[in-house]
């Protein structure tokens, strides 16, 4: 695997995958830079993964890249919150989670593609707050691709916050 480090996330990345992580500017909620808020904000990692040429432009969430997935692409995304949503009960869930292959939906796609299917888990570690969004390429291959996303994410080192 070849490791793939930035922003206190590392993960290995198999033969043949690519990956990003890059830090997404801090919103500012239509405050001012100089508001009072703006200096606690920080900015955000956003990790994309995949077994495919991943596009140069791309959403956050996956947009210009899930257009261009064949039946056995699998792209993963991390996006990492505020520390403000650690303790919150939608990031609840400790620790990296393993996903199973019925865990996977056609509905479950932030915008929906004929024949994908998609997964999203809120979880937290290391004192740091992640939204884990896997989408896979064609939902009717979810036992052979999910092992795929596994792999992937018992890779994943997350240091603690500052």
């Amino acid at each position: 695997m070849t490791p793939l480090t930035s922003g206190g996330v590392s993960v290995g990345l198999p033969t043949g995958w690519e990956g990003e992580i890059f830090n997404r500017a801090p919103e500012l909620g239509g405050r001012s830079l100089g508001g009072p808020a703006a200096d606690t904000e920080i900015a955000r990692n956003v990790i994309h993964l995949a077994n495919f040429a991943l596009p140069a432009e791309r959403g956050d969430f996956g947009s210009g890249a899930v257009e261009l997935m064949s039946t056995g692409a699998v792209l993963v995304i991390l996006f990492e919150h505020g520390p403000e949503s650690v303790d919150t009960p939608l990031f609840a869930r400790s620790g990296v989670p393993q996903l199973t292959a019925d865990e996977f939906h056609p509905q479950q796609m932030q915008r929906t593609l004929s024949g994908q299917s998609g997964r999203q888990v809120f979880f937290n570690v290391a004192g740091r707050a992640f939204c884990l969004y896997v989408v896979l390429g064609a939902h009717r291959q979810r036992e052979v691709l999910v092992p795929l996303v596994n792999e992937v994410l018992r890779s994943l080192e997350i240091e603690p916050a500052d």
